[in-house]
């Protein structure tokens, strides 16, 4: 009957091992999916302006400014995301969803 016990207990303690590793590997790459924009900190500051402008603009007021050109600063960032490919990756995939949601709204894009 103790052998019984005991593997039971053995089997019980492998099963919480093997779902404390499970977790803790969850929690590994949600801290590293979570770094890459905590490496970022100007670029997380830029996209969420684009990302507020798009969220609080009108679509008339997204019509006039998209005939205005662009300040100094913006095609500074323009050319800086130009220049560096991963940069540039990180950057649309953080405004990409709220942007073209709000130009599809404004019928801006098919």
């Amino acid at each position: 009957m103790w052998k019984v016990k005991s593997i039971l207990q053995r089997e019980g303690r492998a099963k919480q091992r093997y779902l404390f590793g499970a977790v803790l590997t969850l929690l590994l790459f949600a801290g590293v999916a979570g770094a890459q924009y905590d490496q970022h900190p100007l670029l997380d500051k830029a996209a969420n302006k684009v990302i507020r402008k798009y969220q609080d603009s009108s679509c008339e007021q997204l019509w006039q400014e998209r005939q205005q050109p662009k300040s100094q600063r913006e095609q500074e960032a323009v050319n800086f995301l130009r220049s560096d490919p991963q940069m540039r990756a990180m950057f649309i995939s953080r405004v990409a969803a709220p942007v073209a949601n709000k130009l599809f709204e404004c019928g801006m894009i098919p």
